[in-house]
């Protein structure tokens, strides 16, 4: 089992400047490491990517906000657009869970990516990010 993910604790929901952010991973010698993160640690080549994730929890229905997400990597299984039984390749995406707070009662529910779909990012450089802080080589 893969425990590889990114954790991300907004402190204010709604407000998506401030957080901390946890990788979790695996090391060379297969054992977990986590390594803690504020927004001012993300490097500024990372912080577009960090965005589609922001972007993608805004979609959340009001009076949700979200508080807490963890970000894992699945590769998904890509069907031509002529023959949707014919699969043409594979790619990696991010998909999110997503912890939310509803403002008016202060209840709390999980969304995934089954409850909104938008918590599924495919854009590369989502990719990238979450690659860049769960891979052991930037820790060593």
């Amino acid at each position: 089992m893969d425990n590889t993910q990114i954790q991300i604790q907004f402190p204010s929901p709604g407000a998506w400047e401030e957080f901390t952010m946890t990788a979790v991973f695996p090391d060379k010698d297969g054992f977990v490491q986590s390594r803690r993160y504020t927004q001012d640690d993300i490097p500024a080549d990372q912080a577009p990517a960090l965005q589609s994730v922001v972007a993608a929890l805004v979609g959340l229905a009001e009076p949700w906000q979200a508080s807490q997400v963890w970000a894992h990597l699945m590769t998904a299984t890509i069907y031509s657009e002529d023959d949707p039984y014919t699969p043409t390749g594979q790619r990696d995406e991010v998909a999110l869970d997503v912890e939310a707070v509803h403002a008016e009662t202060g209840g709390r529910r999980i969304f995934t990516v089954y409850d909104y779909p938008d918590f599924i990012i495919t854009d590369d450089e989502a990719v990238a990010f979450f690659k860049h802080f769960t891979s052991d080589v930037l820790h060593s």
